[in-house]
C-alpha cells in the first residue's frame, strides 16, 4: 500500500501556533505534563489539540506501545501507554516522530486523548 502525503490547504486547513498558555495534562490528581511551550494544532473541523514537548512530560509514566496509525496530512503516529500505580491507560498518548514537512513543528511533541486525560490551559502568570 502506497502512502501519499497530502498538503493542507483550503479544503483541509491545518495551522500550528505556539500556545500563549500554560498547558497541564493530568489523570486525576497526577500531573503527567506541564509546559509553557505547547503548540496548538487546528485541523479542518476537528477540535484544537495541544502538542506538548516530550521533554515536558513525566518520563516515568510513559511506556511505548506497538500501535501505529497513519494520517495522510501528518504521517505515521506512534503511541504510548500511561502507567500509574494500579492503572494503565492504553494508547492514550500519540506522537508524530517524523511528521510530514507541512506539520514539521510537532516533531518532538506528544498529544493526549482529551476524553481520557484532562488537558487544561491557563494564562501564564508572570
Amino acid at each position: 500500500m502506497t502512502r501519499q502525503a497530502r498538503i493542507p490547504g483550503p479544503d483541509h486547513p491545518i495551522t500550528i501556533e505556539a500556545s500563549p498558555a500554560r498547558v497541564v495534562a493530568r489523570i486525576g490528581d497526577t500531573v503527567i505534563a506541564d509546559t509553557t511551550s505547547a503548540l496548538t494544532l487546528r485541523e479542518a473541523g476537528y477540535p484544537p489539540v495541544h502538542y506538548i514537548p516530550l521533554a515536558d512530560v513525566e518520563p516515568t509514566v510513559l511506556r511505548r506501545s506497538g500501535t501505529t496509525t497513519y494520517c495522510p496530512y501528518k504521517g505515521e503516529a506512534s503511541y504510548y501507554h500511561i502507567t500509574l500505580p494500579g492503572q494503565e491507560l492504553t494508547d492514550v498518548v500519540w506522537t508524530y516522530e517524523t511528521p510530514y514537512p507541512a506539520v514539521g513543528a510537532i516533531a518532538g511533541h506528544v498529544a493526549f486523548y482529551a476524553e481520557r486525560v484532562t488537558v487544561e490551559s491557563a494564562p501564564v502568570v508572570s
